[in-house]
């Protein structure tokens, strides 16, 4: 008999924690390790459990879903996640993709989703609920050797961070609104601001917006009057 997956559930809302938890045991080959409610206590018990999987809601009440999932996935390779959130929007999932998620469950759909999603990851595909478009997700990925846009050499020399912020910076967000976003300070957004510009070699916001536009990684009908 094979072993157990073992799972850290990361919801600031107790009950629905304990509907997670009810729809795990109804296939043994999972079990709940732990669970946490808010971004901290994530973080902790996942470096100490190291489970096999940690399913997150996107809004934590001390930091974002997605940053988690980056730093989960940055110190924990080996740990898979699947974000469960009641965000449907697309500019969400590509984002919690982005950070390293393997699977995308909509809460009110959960029921039908989790143990397929939990199927699915343990197997090594991604997995997307049926709420929401693959096609769609897998035009905004970016999935190396799919997405044909994203194939400049400098924008590959960006680090996640300062392609997260690059995009953020392209659609208008100004640095004290990129700052509270991603809880780092607007100092640090500026430092990232200025490597982004020298490395790409641009020099105005108008030329950083045409430079995201021409990768796909905005729609520029956002910014037509």
């Amino acid at each position: 008999m094979s072993e157990k997956k073992s799972i850290l559930i990361v919801d600031d809302h107790p009950l629905f924690r304990e509907g997670l938890k009810a729809i795990i045991r109804r296939n043994s080959q999972f079990e709940v390790i732990g669970e946490a409610g808010n971004g901290q206590d994530g973080l902790a018990m996942a470096q100490k459990l190291k489970p096999d999987l940690v399913m997150i809601d996107l809004s934590l009440p001390d930091k974002s879903g997605v940053q988690l999932t980056r730093e989960i996935r940055d110190q924990l390779p080996q740990t898979q996640v699947i974000v469960v959130t009641m965000h449907s929007k697309v500019d969400y999932i590509v984002e919690a993709f982005q950070a390293g998620a393997k699977g995308y469950v909509v809460k009110e759909s959960a029921a039908e989703g989790l143990l397929k999603s939990l199927e699915a990851v343990t197997s090594g595909d991604y997995f997307l609920d049926s709420a929401v478009s693959h096609q769609v997700i897998k035009k905004l990925m970016q999935f190396p050797g799919k997405e044909a846009k994203i194939t400049d050499a400098d924008y590959g020399a960006l680090t996640p961070r300062e392609q997260e912020i690059l995009r953020l910076l392209a659609e208008g967000y100004a640095t004290k609104e990129i700052a509270d976003k991603l809880f780092i300070s607007p100092k640090t957004v500026e430092n990232h601001r200025a490597n982004i510009m020298n490395k790409l070699n641009l020099h105005s916001t108008i030329a950083l917006v045409r430079y995201a536009a021409k990768l796909g990684l905005i729609d520029m009908d956002l910014w037509k009057n």
